[in-house]
């Protein structure tokens, strides 16, 4: 077991208070000390009425996150798995595990007072799950701890932390963690440069997104591009297609994504765009001979499509069936868009994303795309002006593998 840093044996001194928070970079040491922390505050309630809570943004994240590390720490007798009524038992206490993507998934505490809560991916949650925490820590020793990744200045959870609660809070930049290899902190720093990721990832910072998003692209875009000599040696292991479909001032779009094997790249290989009217036959049309194409050239097997158009995706899936294409048709899974723009960036400034010449458009949309100036939150910039639309095609192609692709690059998430 690491030594304390400085900062944790800081937090384990003054954190006392009834919010108690540590804001800042990933892999600075945030949640580490609270595998010791966990313990001292689940028996300092053991007879006190009230549950104990642990929320994160999606119950797999916490078994991932807070769990697993648990369990490698004290082993599975004094911290079982998480159960499926969504409790888990720590510390010879019953402790609800819960996701925060989804209110529902915490509406089953409305009504039951908290005695403690341990947050972890705050800025991730719903804010009407935060609001129904602030109610039910209703004991005059209710206790939160909780952990987040700075946002934009303008989040709920940074309003809230600027307060006037009862709160004790902390502040990390990656380097207030002294274990970490200085190798992995540099290549970290460099995945992030350029981007407003930097300054929240790695310095720890509010700091609202500016400008290109795309940076590291933008500035040198032939460093990124392949011609079809490139996998003669890079083997792809698979390839999938992401599917966006336009509005009244947007484009339809399709683009092929190659992951090569043991998903440590992935190229851009293929695109189709069409801005304009185009009746539905005609879009199948086009699908079918794009997809027939990605088939045979890059082993295509799936299709991820905007789940907004369930009429369009009905109908290139009959189209599929109806040419005898061995091709699955699905709905994008469409998580947060801020997630996909991060992992992105890491995979540009890594070397491990690369684009075919003669995906133009993909090209153009990746380094013309900015922030929205004129919203507080992040939001990428959509009034007509930029091509969006290849880039959901892009991310939806590649998103069902950005979890594994972070792993297989030996990369944490927190």
């Amino acid at each position: 077991m690491a030594l304390l840093s400085e900062k944790q044996r800081e937090y384990r001194r003054n954190a006392t208070r009834r919010w108690n928070v540590k804001t800042g970079a990933t892999r600075s040491g945030k949640t580490y000390g609270d595998y010791l922390l966990l313990p001292k505050r689940i028996l300092a309630g053991h007879n006190l009425p009230g549950l104990n809570v642990i929320i994160g943004n999606t119950r797999g994240t916490l078994q991932r996150n807070i769990i697993t590390p648990l369990q490698d720490l004290y082993g599975g007798n004094l911290v079982s798995d998480i159960h499926s009524d969504n409790t888990a038992e720590l510390f010879g206490e019953p402790c609800y595990c819960l996701g925060a993507d989804n209110v529902r998934h915490v509406n089953r505490l409305r009504g039951s007072g908290i005695k403690y809560c341990y947050g972890d991916e705050v800025t991730t949650w719903h804010p009407d799950v935060f609001s129904m925490l602030k109610s039910r820590l209703d004991k005059p020793y209710s206790l939160f701890d909780g952990t987040c990744n700075p946002d934009n200045p303008h989040h709920w959870f940074k309003t809230f932390l600027d307060s006037d609660v009862d709160l004790y809070q902390q502040a990390y930049k990656i380097d207030d963690n002294p274990y970490l290899d200085s190798a992995f902190v540099e290549n970290l720093k460099r995945e992030y440069a350029g981007t407003v990721y930097y300054d929240r990832y790695i310095n720890g910072l509010w700091v609202a997104a500016e400008g290109s998003i795309y940076r590291t692209f933008a500035d040198d875009p032939d460093k990124f591009i392949i011609t079809a000599d490139w996998l003669q040696t890079h083997p792809l292991t698979t390839a999938t297609i992401g599917v966006d479909f336009g509005g009244n001032r947007s484009g339809h779009a399709f683009t092929c994504t190659g992951f090569t094997q043991g998903l440590r790249q992935m190229a851009t290989l293929s695109e189709w765009y069409h801005k304009g009217e185009i009746t539905p036959e005609k879009l199948e049309t086009e699908f079918v001979d794009f997809t027939r194409v990605c088939i045979e050239k890059f082993g295509a097997r799936i299709a991820y499509c905007d789940s907004a158009e369930s009429t369009l995706i009905q109908g290139l899936r009959a189209a599929c069936i109806r040419e005898k294409l061995p091709l699955r048709v699905e709905k994008a899974k469409k998580g947060p868009i801020t997630d996909r723009i991060r992992f992105l960036c890491r995979m540009m400034a890594a070397g491990r994303y690369t684009i075919m010449d003669s995906c133009k458009h993909t090209r153009d949309a990746l380094s013309s795309a900015v922030w929205d100036s004129k919203k507080l939150e992040d939001v990428r910039l959509d009034d007509g002006t930029t091509n969006i639309d290849s880039l959901d095609a892009l991310e939806y192609s590649f998103e069902p593998y950005m979890e594994s692709m972070t792993y297989a690059g030996g990369w944490k998430t927190t």
